[in-house]
């Protein structure tokens, strides 16, 4: 199984949106992510980098 850490970006500052990510879903500008638990986080952005294999994903949120 292939886990994420999600990241964001808001004016030049990265911080931890959500760890053991296991599904994202894009609706227009909202970052819909579920981590294994079933939580849900809803992040104003868009992916800017999605490395699947070291479990990092990195969401530009706007200014």
């Amino acid at each position: 199984m292939c886990l994420a850490t999600v990241y964001k970006t808001e004016k030049e500052t990265e911080s931890v949106v959500l760890k053991n990510v296991s599904k994202i879903r894009v609706d227009g500008n909202q970052v819909h992510l579920f981590d294994i638990m079933g939580m849900e986080e809803i992040v104003e952005g868009v992916i800017s980098m999605a490395d699947l294999t070291g479990g990092v994903v990195k969401i530009e949120c706007p200014a």
